[in-house]
């Protein structure tokens, strides 16, 4: 089984600001999640963790799991260029990203989907046959992109609708493209 966490809540989620790479820790509350979510999954023992090299997303994990993360740049967090922290509302967005012509260093949508399917296409090819529980920490955008993996790319192109919210998951298989929310 496949579990798909999104990080628990930080001060800029808070603050209603947009969070790239130049994101913050878990907050109290955040901290608080990641514990809810360890009782949640208390029951599952998890062969392997991935996670985001982002530091809430590395903290979710270890407190939802207590063992050690494998990183992988492939699930950093879409790059939100000179955009990241600003306040959502203030944001010129094209679609679910910053406007690139508006804001340098926006990263370009089919290559961050396409770094985020080459992870699990590697993931599946070597675990797919296996009866193990993964874990994979994440972001907003991953952990939805990850969805989009087992689901298909929506028609309109919103894959952020596979995401969670903070601190929650969701369940996949590779074999039978089933998921299950919690």
């Amino acid at each position: 089984m496949i579990y798909v966490v999104r990080h628990g809540e930080t001060d800029l989620n808070k603050e209603a600001r947009i969070q790239g790479r130049s994101g913050l820790p878990l907050n109290e509350n955040g901290r608080n999640e990641a514990e809810s979510l360890r009782d949640k999954l208390k029951q599952i023992k998890f062969d392997l963790v991935f996670s985001s090299p982002q530091e809430r997303a590395v903290e979710t994990a270890e407190i939802a799991t207590g063992i050690e993360v494998k990183t992988d740049p492939r699930l950093d967090v879409f790059d939100l260029g000179e955009a990241d922290r600003m306040k959502k509302d203030e944001v010129k967005m094209i679609g679910a990203i910053p406007d690139p012509s508006v804001y340098d260093g926006v990263e370009e949508i089919p290559g961050f989907i396409g770094r985020i399917f080459d992870f699990m296409k590697e993931i599946e090819s070597k675990y797919a046959n296996k009866e193990l529980n993964i874990l994979i920490s994440g972001h907003r955008c991953t952990t939805g992109c990850v969805g989009a993996y087992f689901e298909g790319i929506p028609e309109d192109r919103n894959i952020i609708r596979f995401s969670s919210g903070n601190g929650e998951f969701k369940v996949y298989e590779f074999n039978q493209n089933k998921v299950s929310k919690s």
